[in-house]
């Protein structure tokens, strides 16, 4: 899955007035019923329907049943445009219940909660957000996230590379699943079908003894039973925890 659309390309004071809140309302001749939010919502489930590359001011002008100029006195464009829609899918947590108080457990809640969050919205794997436009979601989730993590003893430089770490951990992850179901949609072959259509070959190549070690694995060993997001996932937080233990005992 390419990387199509990049963050903050488009005019970056805009997307930021829009998306903290001011100048919502087009100085002339809005059409009746028609908003920012429409506008976003609307973008938001056209991308999660056929992907980002699909969302076009045209595109989306016909979708709400307005014309293509109407749309450019809400919002500059396509770049500002996407902006606000990952202003408005990406809020981890929620709100303050959303974390637990222990570190640890936050960090499980906003590891899983933003797998669900690329699950629900695989578009976002296509957009380069190296520069991220702060808008209020994000800003309010830092600050529900850093709440519980605050406690590890950590500096905070090193609690932002924490968070870095982790959602870089789920990217992948995500990745991985994302792809691996569209690849069985465009083939209409199922898992087992695809691995079937291989065993004969792989079955003389293991036989032939140059590869020991994988022909030695259980047959379990690449099954789908076995959570790897679950496992990685722990490994890096008991990492972490030996971090945290040693830094209660001698701060950095």
């Amino acid at each position: 899955m390419a990387t199509t659309e990049t963050s903050g390309s488009g005019d970056i004071t805009r997307s930021l007035e829009l998306m903290w809140g001011s100048g919502e309302r087009p100085t002339r001749g809005p059409k009746p019923g028609l908003t920012l939010e429409r506008i976003v919502t609307t973008a938001v489930r056209l991308a999660d329907a056929e992907g980002i590359a699909a969302v076009s001011m045209r595109r989306l002008s016909t979708e709400l049943g307005t014309g293509t100029m109407s749309l450019y006195r809400y919002v500059p464009g396509k770049a500002e445009l996407l902006d606000l829609m990952l202003n408005h899918v990406q809020a981890p947590g929620g709100d303050s219940a959303a974390f637990p108080d222990h570190w640890r457990a936050a960090l499980e809640t906003f590891a899983r909660g933003t797998l669900e969050q690329y699950r629900e919205h695989p578009w976002l794997l296509q957009v380069n957000q190296a520069r991220p436009v702060l808008g209020p979601s994000v800003v309010e989730g830092l600050e529900l996230v850093l709440s519980p993590i605050k406690p590890m003893g950590l500096r905070d430089v090193e609690l932002i590379s924490v968070l870095i770490m982790v959602e870089g951990y789920v990217a992948g992850v995500a990745r991985t699943q994302v792809q691996a179901a569209q690849a069985a949609e465009e083939s209409k072959l199922t898992d087992e079908a695809f691995w079937d259509a291989q065993r004969p070959v792989l079955e003389r190549i293991m036989e032939s003894g140059k590869y020991p070690l994988i022909a030695g694995l259980s047959e379990d060993s690449f099954g789908s039973e076995f959570d790897h997001f679950e496992f990685g996932l722990a490994r890096i937080l008991d990492g972490l925890e030996v971090l945290v233990k040693a830094r209660a005992v001698r701060p950095a």
